[in-house]
């Protein structure tokens, strides 16, 4: 293959994009970058110009064939992103420059590990990974966009970015969880300290306590009841918030008929009523956890409904990781250990550059202390704790 014979593609539409070429790219693992998770986001208005996400999807081809793309969005906000660039904008502004439009690979709503440099797998891979990072930036700065930015990189995708001289690593901080060959739940607790493994007995004693039973249904298996209760619940959460879900129900719907493997739900009920769910994607090896939402106060019911059940559904299922989203410290004591996400930014301002790399060092030492003092509270013994 010749990489000066490749031709790059900007697209308004996933829909511009074979589907079947797109997903063998992307593989079975991850279930918010595929073909039919994209589609329904778009096509359910929950990426629009109204929500301030306009696609243009880049593809490399060569000849006929599709050997390279990246998601992309045209971004008028922050919002819905997960990485916070609030203060890089207020910068901006205060300097009386633009900071939107902006340009951000990532998967919509949803901050989940995984590439964003889709590439086909053999020795052509880095080579094709730095190919849709110079073809994407050099689209940034020849239409006057602020920045660029990859979210929620994997290794292979991080290890490129991290050779580039044009883009800055950003380090986070998240909360997953390992399968470490569990053979069930008690199997897991029982790696737990004395106190932290009686803290868990007690919360999930006390669902039991108030009548409250929880079932998974995944894939084919939900029923449109199911599926409408669980994001009536859930959109109730929102509200309180001041704002609908990001994800509608037509997303939904359309996820479930067009990619019913990747959509798990946990439902609670007390007196055959649903009472509080959460919406689960599974990929070929994790579980991403969405969105959650509840009617009523209950002890202990979010820590069920969010972690517990996920654990015990991945232990069944042989799934190895457990992301559940962003945030929250309470999720260490209930077996979730602090992992590093990281992202790239690309800045076509040289001094904001240049500032933002400094902030960046200072906030990625930080980020490192966090992580060593949480890692503290681990909640299990040092000899059981499951490899990163």
């Amino acid at each position: 293959m010749d990489i000066d014979a490749l031709t790059a593609e900007f697209h308004t539409s996933i829909d511009a994009i074979d589907a079947l070429a797109w997903d063998r790219l992307v593989g079975p693992r991850l279930p918010h970058l595929s073909h039919a998770f994209l589609r329904a986001a778009e096509q359910s208005g929950s990426v629009s110009e109204d929500t301030g996400w306009l696609p243009c999807h880049l593809t490399l081809t060569s000849g006929d064939d599709l050997v390279a793309a990246m998601p992309l969005y045209q971004k008028s906000h922050s919002w819905g992103e997960f990485i916070f660039d609030w203060s890089w904008a207020d910068a901006y502004h205060r300097s009386g420059l633009a900071y939107y439009p902006k340009l951000i690979s990532a998967s919509p709503f949803t901050p989940a590990t995984g590439s964003k440099l889709l590439v086909v797998d053999d020795e052509r891979s880095d080579i094709l990974r730095n190919t849709l990072i110079e073809t994407a930036i050099r689209f940034a700065s020849s239409h006057g966009f602020s920045s660029l930015h990859w979210h929620f990189l994997d290794p292979a995708d991080l290890a490129v970015f991290e050779g580039h001289d044009e883009t800055l690593i950003r380090t986070d901080c998240q909360f997953h969880w390992r399968n470490n060959d569990y053979r069930d739940f008690d199997d897991m607790i029982g790696a737990f300290s004395s106190k932290k493994r009686k803290n868990v007995r007690r919360e999930r004693r006390r669902i039991l306590e108030q009548g409250i039973t929880h079932h998974i249904v995944a894939g084919k298996d939900i029923t449109e009841d199911e599926l409408d209760a669980a994001f009536r619940l859930c959109r109730n959460t929102f509200l309180v918030r001041g704002h609908e879900p990001y994800l509608n129900l037509d997303f939904l719907k359309m996820l479930l008929t067009s990619q019913p493997k990747a959509l798990a739900l946990v439902l609670a009920e007390k007196d055959e009523r649903p009472v509080a769910a959460a919406i689960l994607l599974r990929g070929e090896d994790t579980l991403y956890g969405r969105y959650w939402g509840s009617e009523g106060d209950f002890h202990s019911l979010h820590f069920e409904t969010c972690y517990y059940q996920g654990i015990e559904y991945c232990i069944r299922e042989g799934i190895t990781t457990f992301e559940p989203g962003t945030q929250g410290e309470h999720k260490v004591s209930r077996g979730f250990l602090p992992t590093k996400t990281h992202s790239a930014h690309w800045l076509a301002h040289p001094q904001f550059a240049d500032a933002i790399a400094d902030y960046l060092q200072r906030e990625q030492r930080g980020v490192e202390t966090y992580m060593q003092d949480i890692d503290d509270h681990s909640p299990f013994r040092r000899s059981d704790e499951p490899p990163a």
